[in-house]
């Protein structure tokens, strides 16, 4: 947990915490109860975590979700290429990589033209080791790197950025990237994705095994707030940490918006960075955290052990 001030006499605390009370009530009573202070929380400091209110299914989790009255945001309907189970239209699993694997820092989706606001979590059973789930206050980190790197700040939003993404014809369940492109694209056919693709500004190319691969529009790199500030929103730190090859050749998964490179050097400094905003939400089962998309990078430390590690994720437009 980090600490936070907001001027001489005013401090927060990262993420706001609350604990329910022991009396017994309704998940969805509990939501209009405090519905006003989560808000004020996420605003404040984009997570919001919730203890005490016991989940123990997908059907619990999607009640909760549902009692906030927010749109859907369909994992169906999203360009993410991220292996998930879809237990219903508003509820599905957190990426299913291996359990050795980590999810390095990211905004969800912010490599595609459509991403989501808001994202809900819940441990339904958390690892017996590690699988935490990291929270990175992007907007602090933004203030900070925009101060040391001023000239690079600038660049990223004049020029934005372009994603090189690569999907498979047959999913991979094995990787945290192995959706397929006809699922992912939700499509039939070659020519559907293609029609697709282009009517969202992308460049492709298709290969010699029927694997895709595409190169996004370019996509801000920088959002402004409501509360007034403003945010990195990107996958620049999973890119570079997490990506097949990009380590060694930046270009094979992100570039600055007019496909020049982005320096090694700074995509070192940003990673290293990070870690000063960066706390773990170290989960106990039954507990749900709120996430400012915008504000709030989040991740997957990797995990062990004989339980299933069993996050849930929904989404809000």
């Amino acid at each position: 947990m980090l600490t936070w001030s907001l001027g001489p006499d005013l401090e927060v605390m990262f993420p706001v915490t609350f604990d329910t009370p022991s009396e017994p009530v309704s998940i969805e009573e509990w939501v209009r109860q405090n519905r006003v202070a989560i808000n004020r929380g996420l605003k404040e400091t984009g997570v919001v975590l919730i203890r005490g209110l016991a989940m123990q299914d997908p059907g619990d989790f999607n009640r909760f979700v549902a009692a906030f009255g927010l749109p859907v945001f369909s994992y169906q309907e999203s360009l993410s290429n991220a292996v998930r189970i879809n237990y219903s239209e508003r509820v599905f699993t957190a990426n299913e990589a291996p359990p050795e694997v980590e999810i390095y820092l990211h905004h969800e989706m912010a490599q595609t033209p459509v991403s989501p606001s808001v994202l809900f979590f819940c441990c339904i059973s958390a690892a017996e080791q590690g699988g935490a789930t990291p929270v990175c206050r992007s907007d602090q980190l933004f203030k900070a790197f925009r101060l040391s790197h001023p000239n690079w700040t600038e660049q990223l939003v004049a020029k934005g950025l372009r994603y090189v993404t690569r999907m498979p014809a047959v999913s991979d369940e094995s990787s945290g990237q192995g959706r397929s492109w006809y699922s992912t694209l939700d499509v039939s056919d070659k020519h559907e994705a293609e029609k697709k693709l282009a009517s969202m500004g992308y460049a492709y190319t298709w290969q010699s095994n029927d694997d895709l691969e595409t190169l996004s529009p370019a996509l801000p790199g920088i959002v402004d707030l409501t509360n007034g500030g403003q945010s990195f929103y990107h996958q620049l730190i999973a890119a570079y940490r997490g990506w097949p090859g990009v380590r060694e050749n930046p270009t094979s998964g992100v570039m600055f918006g007019d496909k020049t490179e982005i320096p090694v050097g700074l995509l070192e400094s940003l990673s290293a960075m990070a870690e000063d905003y960066t706390t773990d939400l170290r989960w106990v089962d039954g507990e749900v955290a709120i996430v400012d998309n915008r504000m709030i990078m989040h991740g997957r430390r990797p995990y062990s052990g004989n339980r299933k590690r069993q996050v849930l994720v929904s989404m809000a437009p």
